[in-house]
């Protein structure tokens, strides 16, 4: 009999180390020891991660090169002339019109906050088992802005839509997990590893379903939220750190039976 768990805190182990933040975006905002600047690349990395990690992370590492290795720097001070240099960038559909009002929102925030955890963690109530209420409320709150164009909207995602949220679950695994391994930075303190639901990426999806973790068909929020409650059989306290287990395996190996 296969002892599952064993299997995922093996797989767990092998790919949580620093040999994996080169070839993964969670590289871009390992660049940085600032908070602010870790919380903006990592929310840019994460947005954009989609499509071939070399090709993320070039774009990613394109995007840093334009606010001059300094992103919160550049939100806080850029001048008007300093946004044209962002009217040729684009990732897959993310476009300058996306770059520049992501500027303007961490603007406009940081402005106001010492931390980007709070545009999440505000949103929170004290029961709360998960991150759901904090997703819908940055998303609300990120297209709050008069400025908000419509078509950003697809990059931002919410469960209020049934969306899996694969981007933004794998941004707040990077700031909230935290162990001696060195590649989640576990910078914030206001939301619970134990809340953090797992981001179903293609690779996720596929061995969760092959080791019996996913039974619904369709992606989306609700399958997340059950991959999330099975993987707390193994650890209630923190289940996303399988999402290395998960994902490594996918990219990685085939399962063996």
């Amino acid at each position: 009999m296969i002892d599952l768990k064993e299997i995922l805190e093996e797989q767990y182990k092998l790919y949580n180390q620093p040999n994996f933040i080169p070839n993964d975006p969670i590289s871009i905002p390992h660049q940085f020891t600032k908070k602010q600047d870790i919380e903006i690349a990592g929310l840019f990395a994460s947005i954009l991660a989609w499509g071939q990690r070399k090709t993320i992370i070039k774009k990613c590492t394109e995007l840093m090169e334009k606010m001059d290795n300094s992103p919160y720097e550049f939100v806080l001070n850029h001048q008007e002339t300093d946004l044209k240099r962002f009217l040729s960038f684009k990732h897959r559909t993310f476009n300058s019109e996306d770059t520049l009002y992501f500027i303007h929102f961490l603007k406009y925030w940081y402005g106001k906050n010492e931390s980007l955890e709070t545009a999440f963690s505000q949103h929170l109530k004290n029961a709360d088992e998960t991150i759901e209420n904090a997703l819908i409320g940055f998303e609300k709150l990120f297209f709050s802005l008069p400025e908000a164009p419509k078509r950003t909207r697809k990059h931002i995602s919410t469960p209020a839509r049934n969306s899996a949220c694969k981007r933004l679950c794998m941004y707040l695994r990077w700031m909230v997990r935290k162990d001696d391994k060195g590649v989640d930075f576990g910078i914030w303190e206001n939301i619970s590893p134990a809340q953090l639901i797992c981001p179903c990426d293609v690779h996720v999806e596929r061995i969760g379903r092959e080791l019996k973790l996913i039974t619904l068909p369709k992606t989306n929020w609700k399958m997340a939220l059950e991959l999330t409650k099975n993987l707390k059989d193994f650890d209630a306290n923190d289940p996303v750190k399988y999402d290395f287990a998960l994902f490594g395996t996918g990219v990685m190996e085939k399962v063996k039976s």
